[in-house]
Parts: C-alpha cells; sequence; structure tokens
C-alpha cells in the first residue's frame, strides 16, 4: 500500500494506496496538461507580500467541459491525483468525473510540486503560509488565471479535504458541490496535531538542520516521517493482518526505513505545519453548495468515535456523510486515496446537486 499524501515523502508512498503517483495511460483519459500561472502581489496572512507567486496547475479535457477542481493532501501535488486508484477510477470514460464532460483542474499547492516553495531558493525567508493563503491562491488561480468563475465541483482529499472545507466557506457561492475526504471541519487538535508537532520538532531540532540552512538533509528526518506515518496512516486492521508477528512488524519498519526520503526539509516543514491555525468550525452555516464528506471509520486522524464530525454536520444545510466501513481493504487515512470505496457515492451526488449560476 502507499500514501494518499504523498506528504511523508517517499517513506509513506509506501503506506497506503497504490501507484498513487503513476499516471494512467492516455487511453483511460485524456493526456493531462501542465500550466503555470503567476500572482502577483500575493498577500500572505502574515501580511507578507510576495511580487510574483508561481502556481502550477494540470488540467485535464476541455475548458468547455464543467469545471471540477481537485485538491491533493499534505506533500502531494496535482500530478499525484492521476495514478490508477483515484483518477483512474473518476477521470475515464463513463465514470463519475469522465474527462470527456468535465474539465478538471489540480492544482500545486503552495509550497509544494512545482509551485512557489522554498527549496526554490529563499528557505525559511520564504514567507510563512496557512490553509488560508493556499485556497486564496487557488481562488485566485481558478478566477484570475484560468478565467472560471464558477465551479461544477471541489474535492479534495486530506489536506485538500480541509481545503474543500475552506472554499465553502470563503467562496459559498462559487460552486454546485463539495466533497471533502479524510477531513472533518474543525481546529486542528488532539492526536492529530500533537503528532504533526512532535514530527515537525524532532526534524527542527536536528543538528543537521542548522535552522534551515542544511548541507544535506537532516538524518532524523526519516525516523520523525516513519513515527508519523505508522501512527496516523494505514489501519488497525490491515496492520494487523500485515505484521501479525514482531519479524514481519520489523520487516515494515525496516523497509521504510530504507526508502530514501526526497522531501526538502524547508519545504516538508512548511506544508505540514501550514496546518496550525487550521479551523472550518467557526463558518459551517455560510456553507450552500450540496456537500458529501466522505471519511473511513478507521481514519486515525478523524476518528468518527469523538462525535465531533457528527456534531460539525448538523451545521451544515446541504450537508451528509458517507463513511466507509473499517476492513483489511481499508487502510486508515489513506482509505480515500482509493476511488474505488465512493466512486458512485460520487457519482450521485452530481446527479442530484442543482446547477447553480454565480
Amino acid at each position: 500500500m502507499k500514501a494518499c499524501c504523498a506528504a511523508l515523502a517517499a517513506v509513506l508512498l509506501s503506506i497506503a494506496m497504490p501507484a498513487v503517483s503513476t499516471p494512467v495511460s492516455a487511453a483511460d483519459y485524456p493526456a493531462p496538461k501542465q500550466g503555470d500561472w503567476i500572482a502577483r502581489d500575493f498577500k500572505f496572512h502574515t501580511g507578507e507580500t510576495m511580487p510574483e507567486l508561481k502556481l502550477h496547475y494540470t488540467t485535464i479535457g476541455e475548458p468547455t467541459g464543467q469545471p471540477v477542481l481537485v485538491l491533493h493532501g499534505t506533500g502531494g501535488s496535482g500530478a499525484s491525483m492521476l495514478g490508477p486508484s483515484f483518477g483512474g477510477e473518476l477521470f475515464g470514460a463513463g465514470q463519475p468525473l469522465d474527462a470527456s464532460k468535465y474539465y478538471i483542474i489540480l492544482p500545486d499547492g503552495i509550497g509544494h510540486g512545482k509551485s512557489s516553495k522554498p527549496s526554490d531558493g529563499l528557505k525559511t525567508s520564504f514567507p510563512k503560509y496557512d490553509y488560508e493563503d493556499m485556497v486564496e491562491a487557488q481562488y485566485r488561480l481558478v478566477t484570475e488565471g484560468l478565467g472560471i468563475k464558477h465551479l461544477r465541483l471541489v474535492i479534495g482529499n486530506s489536506m485538500g479535504g480541509m481545503h474543500t472545507w475552506l472554499w465553502g466557506e470563503k467562496y459559498p457561492a462559487a460552486m454546485d458541490a463539495l466533497i471533502p475526504m479524510a477531513s472533518q471541519p474543525t481546529e486542528m487538535a488532539s492526536r492529530n496535531w500533537m503528532m504533526r508537532r512532535i514530527m515537525l520538532d524532532t526534524i527542527r531540532n536536528d543538528p543537521d538542520y542548522n535552522g534551515g540552512n542544511y548541507t544535506s538533509q537532516p538524518r532524523m528526518m526519516k525516523y520523525a516521517v516513519t513515527a508519523y506515518g505508522i501512527a496516523s496512516i494505514g489501519g488497525t486492521l490491515a496492520y494487523q493482518a500485515q505484521a501479525p508477528t514482531a519479524a514481519k512488524a520489523d520487516k515494515i519498519v525496516d523497509d521504510r526505513l530504507a526508502t530514501p526520503i526526497t522531501a526538502d526539509a524547508n519545504d516538508f516543514v512548511y506544508q505540514w505545519e501550514s496546518s496550525h491555525d487550521y479551523n472550518a468550525g467557526e463558518k459551517l452555516e455560510a456553507i450552500e453548495a450540496s456537500l458529501l464528506l466522505i471519511n473511513s471509520a478507521d481514519d486515525e486522524r478523524n476518528p468518527p468515535e469523538t462525535g465531533i464530525t457528527d456534531a460539525a454536520m448538523k451545521r451544515v444545510k446541504n450537508g451528509r456523510l458517507y463513511l466507509i466501513p473499517a476492513s483489511t481493504e481499508t487502510r486508515g487515512h489513506g482509505t480515500t486515496g482509493n476511488a474505488k470505496f465512493y466512486s458512485e457515492q460520487v457519482r450521485q451526488l452530481l446527479q442530484a446537486a442543482p446547477q447553480r449560476a454565480m
């Protein structure tokens, strides 16, 4: 299994969703196209401004189709959503987001992929961004860069799911439907933030990190990444099936520690720290679009048993929850990286959601 968020670099890509970063063949859906757009004088929540913020994006289909915005997870990119487990289940002929009907837009978030990021040269002088900044940049790309004023759907996974909640609150008239996945609209807190904080502190306190002015990637980074990955993605039943003995558990740990870390440490720290002030729980009543929240019953980061998500959903006017049952086939937080578990629910939402004029 491989991780739905390329976020934890190559180590976590071995955890949850198979072949997520490998594009399917052009025969399955139209060939992706790449583009860049410059957001000029972009102002961050800190008050800092970048004269030119580069935003990279991928599109599938023709601009005449109904526009759909697809948002990736932490550390990923638009390209990380093109593999057979996600794009291969959704974008092909006759599938719920058939690219002959829809114009699919997959941006690289600030600090990710080929968009502007610390490793481009600014290192820790790069402005500190948060999810509000990332969503504003996506909105400017869609409206100013691509000239699209109204979206049929915004769908996102993990970090992209949290962004989807913010889209619905910040720009309630901008879309017909919302599908946040592997997320909840409440404050970043509890084990989810505790584990992130420990991972980030481990990297920053490694002498190799040197305040972000390292000459090689910090050696402790792979241990921090592996620990967070095992604790927060993979699924309890799946881990038990894969590692029923100490020897098999050791083999999984050894294999992950042996996997090279390809992420830049500053990019990585910025990506994960950007979630620290996320809280979509204050403006849920502002959401106007039809909303389908898709979570997994074994999601380690968004455990349904707390009741937090159920309470929040009662405040969403046109919202409902689809909870994927836990099984040996699900992968905890990584489950939603595989669209086979919910493709029919996506189809049903799009059939039912009314077209709303801008």
